[in-house]
């Protein structure tokens, strides 16, 4: 479950959390206890994201944001799944898929993007925003000349910055989700000590290494 509590529909007094709760789970249900989304998604990125209407808004704007914005839809989507990928977000990444697939994106490309550096299915354009999300998200901003080049070949100045500020934007939402325990990131830390059985003798395994 969420680190942080859900809220309540009976506890919700700001009118744009009602809206989206109306919108996105019916006017009938407490979504913070009956859960799913019109999205066929859990929904408590919402009932937890309502603790503070501030950031509730401010996130709820930036959506408005993007999808205002005038860079191809599909050059958009293809940033944003790739940083719910390389940040680790099963959240971000299933839904962005989703939604580059409602864009006719082929389910080949869709398959290909985790391994998209040998795969030749997208276009020189593509693989620059693929690897612009990288330099974004896995380098901390650190983008080769040569990448950047072939944006500002085929982009105006405005659609890049559209671009980097919706791809570090969701970048934001993937690290958020993963921290938060939200959506489809609501999952354990797998990272851990393998236990030794009991009946197993361990052996100094720095002087097995040192060849003593």
């Amino acid at each position: 479950m969420p680190r942080l509590p859900e809220v309540h529909r009976a506890d919700v007094t700001d009118e744009k959390i009602l809206f989206f709760y109306d919108r996105l789970f019916g006017p009938d249900k407490d979504p913070a206890v009956d859960h799913g989304t019109i999205h066929a998604t859990p929904g408590d990125w919402w009932t937890v994201f309502a603790n503070d209407p501030d950031v509730f808004g401010h996130a709820v704007r930036g959506f408005a944001l993007y999808r205002g914005a005038t860079v191809d839809p599909l050059l958009r989507e293809l940033g944003q799944g790739r940083a719910g990928f390389a940040r680790g977000s099963q959240f971000v990444f299933s839904q962005h898929c989703k939604q580059m697939r409602s864009l006719g994106m082929p389910e080949e490309k869709i398959a290909a993007i985790p391994a998209w550096q040998v795969s030749d299915l997208f276009t020189p354009l593509e693989r620059a925003v693929l690897a612009y999300t990288d330099g974004l998200v896995l380098d901390g901003g650190r983008v080769p000349d040569g990448v950047f080049e072939v944006l500002r070949e085929h982009l105006p100045p405005a659609e890049i910055l559209q671009l980097t500020y919706i791809t570090a934007m969701y970048d934001m939402h993937a690290t958020m989700c993963k921290a938060l325990r939200l959506e489809f990131d609501d999952v354990p830390e797998r990272i851990a000590e393998v236990e030794i059985p009991d009946d197993v003798q361990v052996a100094d395994l720095s002087a097995d290494l040192a060849g003593e």
